[in-house]
C-alpha cells in the first residue's frame, strides 16, 4: 500500500480504487473481520467535481473487468422521497424561501429519517437487482438533513452480502485511542462511526 495514499493526486488514488474493487479479495469481502463490508472513500471537498468524473470512469473501468456496479445518489433519493408525498415537492419549491429554517430542517429530518425512510428506500432500489459493488454518493449535498453515520448504521441491517463504498467529501479518521469518526467537509464536528474501512488502507 502506498503510504498516505488518500492525500496522493487523484489519478494515483484512482488506480488504487480500480485495482482494489476489481480484485477477488475485495469482492469476496475478505479482510473486514467481523464487520459489515462497508468502505469509505474520502476525498477533499474541493475535488467534488473531479471526483464525480472519476466515479463515472471508475464505474466504466470496473464494468470492463466484469464487476457490476450499482450507484445510488442520496441527494436524488431524497428528491424522490419528496416527490412521493403528494404536492410536497411543489410546495417546497414554491415556498422554501418563506419557511422558517428550523421548521424546514425538522420536517426534512423526519422525511429523510435513515431508519424509517432512507435505508428502506435504498433496500427497495436494490430488490432483485444483481450487482457486485454498491456506490453511495451525494452525501455532502444532503447535510444536515441526513447524517452519514446514521445512514450507514441503519444500512448495516439491510446490506451485508455485497461491498458498499460511500464516497465522502471529508475525512474518515481512524485512531487506536479515539476510534473512528467521519468529519464532513473536513471542518464539521465528528460523527463517531467505526464499522467501515477506509478503502485507501485496504490491501487489494
Amino acid at each position: 500500500m502506498i503510504p498516505d495514499l488518500e492525500n496522493k493526486p487523484l489519478p494515483v488514488r484512482f488506480e488504487h480504487l480500480v485495482k482494489t474493487m476489481s480484485g477477488k479479495r475485495f469482492l469476496a469481502m475478505e479482510g473486514v473481520g467481523n464487520e459489515v463490508p462497508f468502505f469509505i472513500c474520502p476525498f477533499h471537498p474541493e475535488e467534488t467535481e473531479a471526483m464525480y468524473q472519476a466515479i463515472d470512469n471508475l464505474t466504466i473501468q470496473l464494468q470492463h473487468r466484469g464487476v457490476q456496479v450499482v450507484r445510488i445518489n442520496i441527494y436524488d433519493l431524497c428528491i424522490d422521497l419528496l416527490k412521493r408525498e403528494e404536492g410536497l415537492w411543489e410546495q417546497v419549491i414554491e415556498n422554501e424561501a418563506e419557511y422558517p429554517k428550523d421548521l424546514l430542517l425538522e420536517q426534512f429530518q423526519l422525511l429523510f429519517d435513515a431508519e424509517f425512510h432512507l435505508a428502506p428506500a435504498i433496500n427497495e432500489k436494490l430488490h432483485d437487482r444483481s450487482y457486485d459493488v454498491l456506490f453511495l454518493e451525494g452525501v455532502g449535498e444532503v447535510y444536515p438533513y441526513v447524517r452519514t453515520h446514521a445512514l450507514l448504521e441503519n444500512l448495516a441491517r439491510h446490506l451485508y452480502t455485497k461491498p458498499l463504498v460511500m464516497f465522502f467529501p471529508g475525512h474518515y479518521k481512524q485512531t487506536l485511542h479515539g476510534g473512528a469518526a467521519l468529519r464532513l467537509f473536513e471542518m464539521l464536528p465528528d460523527d463517531k462511526y467505526y464499522r467501515a474501512m477506509n478503502i485507501y488502507r485496504y490491501e487489494p
